[in-house]
């Protein structure tokens, strides 16, 4: 028998209700990501609603699944940015095997579709990770630094806005920030108010483009 997450692998169920209920067009940015945004939007609703941000994060995803549903829960929207956060569950091997390169190919992905529909993209670091608990031998504290600083030549090249969230979070180890942390992988409170201030900054910076 076919499972129902084999028959959604992106999961475009999950926001199908919400997103109908939204008016196009009305909410400035999309926060587009997995398990470290939808927590973000659980811990910190206040931020969302008061600014009218529109949270679309789903635990586990990886790159790929959120190219897919990028139309649906970002491009329908209309919104005047995008805040994509994504990569670490790619690193972990959550739906197989990704090469960073191929990380790389669904963030440009994601991004392009943006820039093709007038939205300002702002592409985020992977937050630091020493290791993951779930899976061994990953070696997150190697890889997340260098996909960030493809991510970061990438923004330059293109002239997206590159947001930094690794280096005001990162260890001496290249892991999560013990104080900003529950587990070493998702931000607890006090890491999500490092990333407030952070993630506005980028936000004023792309609309003042406009």
């Amino acid at each position: 028998m076919t499972s129902l997450t084999a028959q959604d692998w992106p999961n475009l169920e999950r926001y199908q209700e919400a997103n109908a209920k939204l008016t196009p067009g009305d909410n400035p940015v999309v926060f587009m990501g997995n398990s470290i945004t939808e927590g973000w939007v659980n811990m910190m609703p206040e931020f969302f609603i008061e600014n009218k941000y529109v949270g679309r994060g789903i635990s586990g995803q990886t790159t790929p699944q959120m190219l897919l549903r990028f139309r649906q829960d970002v491009i329908a929207l209309k919104p005047k940015a995008v805040v994509i956060l994504a990569g670490t569950n790619d690193i972990a091997g959550n739906t197989g095997p990704m090469t960073l390169e191929q990380i790389m190919d669904n963030l440009q992905g994601m991004a392009e579709l943006a820039e093709a529909n007038g939205i300002k993209v702002i592409l985020s670091s992977v937050l630091p990770a020493y290791e993951y608990t779930w899976v061994p031998d990953k070696a997150p504290n190697v890889q997340i630094p260098k996909l960030n600083e493809m991510i970061e030549e990438y923004c330059q090249n293109k002239g997206h806005h590159y947001l930094d969230y690794f280096s005001s979070m990162v260890g001496d180890k290249n892991d999560l920030k013990e104080e900003l942390t529950y587990d070493g992988v998702h931000p607890d409170k006090a890491g999500y108010a490092v990333m407030v201030p952070l993630v506005q900054e980028a936000i004023n910076q792309v609309l003042k483009k406009n």
